[in-house]
Order: C-alpha cells, then structure tokens, then sequence
C-alpha cells in the first residue's frame, strides 16, 4: 500500500519511513505540518497517512477532520507521543493510534488493520439491488431530462465539478458527485480509483502494463478505466470472488 507520513522530526520520519517500508509498504510522500499532508493527499491519493498530533501551525487532528470529508478517505494513523488525544482521534474516524516510540510489531499490525478487507464486505457488493434503489439515472441536456438505465452503466468518471457517466452507447454529464453515487451504489458498482467506480457485474478482467500500471476491462466498451495502486489489491480480491 502507498503511506503517507506526516510529522514535524524529521528523524521521527526516517524512523518510520523505514519501519513502514519493513512491513512490505511504500512510502509514497512525506509532509511535516497539516497543510502539507493535505497537499499530499490530495496529490498521491494515498491509501495510509501516518498523522503525528502536535505539530506547528494546523494540528494532526484538524488536518484529520479535513481529511475525513475529502471523496474517498485515506486511513487514518495517527503517531503521537500523547495519550490524552485518543478520544478525540478516534472521533475523526482514526484507523489506529500509536503512542511514540513507535513499536514495529504494532506499526504492521496497524497497517493491516487499515487495509483489511473481509469477506464480508466483498461479499456485500455482490448483492442484489435493494427494491428501494433507483434503477435509472437522470441526466439534463438541450433535450429536457434523460434516464440512463442503471443496467447500461458501465462506469462513473468525476469530470471537475460534475460526473460523467459512461453507458453502452452514451456519454453524459450529471450534477452528482462521486461519493454520494458510492454511497447509494455500493453494491453494484467499487470504486477502482479517486475518481471512477465501476460497474462490478460487467468487469472482464484486470490489465497490468510494463511499468506495473493497472487497468480494468469492461464488457460492452473500449474504455478501460485505470484502477490506482491504492484499490489494486482490492479489485484482485474481488475478482477472485466473481
């Protein structure tokens, strides 16, 4: 998984830098204040941040709490060698909280903690749709209003303010985001990048290039959407299911 660490020592980095990298982990960025791990998530869409708490300028958990409403979330660690913050930590969704010095055994047991994902859970995305969910989205156009049958629907794609959706024979805009399409979706469609979801029932198949880049094929289109390393090993477990 690609980890993100945040902390104002730079020694305290290295340490972790290297402990993470022991755990069979990438560090993909480092950051030593608040606004600099935004900048960081929002750069390289990690799947971990490491988050100490006291830090100049903005604190480890106001930088969490912005964190926590970005589309698609990292995990949330946070590293901090003060235990009167973990009521608070754990209120913006914290993954885990680790006192300093950090121990190796619970960094790694942390870190799978974070990327774990059930059976349970894979299980629930292959369920049927509830009789409650829409079966069709609507789109605006010069034409007056369009329904897209959710069945046509191959894959979602944020396009800046709006989200383009990508059918057998159409391509369309909507004034929805990516995240509440997720939320009320989750069982047909996973989310394969920060700014796709994918119709799970009409995946073929997963491609992987030269330079170790992802890519899924779909039934029905050319397109193939990319699938970021932080949900490669999300889609593999699935498939395996499928």
């Amino acid at each position: 998984m690609d980890v993100v660490i945040v902390d104002d020592e730079p020694l305290a980095r290295k340490r972790l830098h290297k402990m993470i990298t022991e755990c069979g982990h990438t560090v993909i960025a480092e950051a030593a204040n608040g606004n600099e791990a935004l900048d960081a998530v929002s750069t390289h869409d990690p799947a971990i941040i490491l988050l100490d708490i006291e830090m100049p300028g903005e604190t480890g958990l106001e930088a969490a709490k912005k964190i926590a409403e970005l589309d698609s979330p990292p995990a949330i660690i946070f590293t901090t060698a003060y235990d009167q913050y973990a009521l608070e930590a754990f209120e913006t969704s914290a993954s885990s909280y680790l006192l300093k010095p950090v121990q190796q055994d619970q960094l790694n047991d942390a870190l799978e903690k974070a990327k774990s994902i059930t059976k349970l859970q894979l299980d629930s995305l292959k369920d049927e749709e509830t009789s409650s969910q829409r079966q069709h989205i609507t789109s605006k156009g010069h034409r007056g209003i369009e329904l897209i049958a959710l069945e046509d629907i191959r894959y979602f794609m944020a396009d800046q303010k709006y989200v383009m959706v990508i059918g057998i024979n159409e391509r369309v805009l909507i004034d929805e985001t990516l995240k509440e399409l997720e939320n009320e979706f989750s069982k047909q469609f996973i989310r394969v990048h920060r700014n796709s979801l994918v119709s799970i029932k009409h995946i073929l198949g997963l491609n992987r290039d030269r330079q170790g880049h992802y890519s899924l094929r779909i039934a029905d289109i050319d397109d193939t959407p990319t699938v970021s390393r932080r949900y490669a090993s999300k889609i593999k477990s699935l498939l395996k299911m499928l």
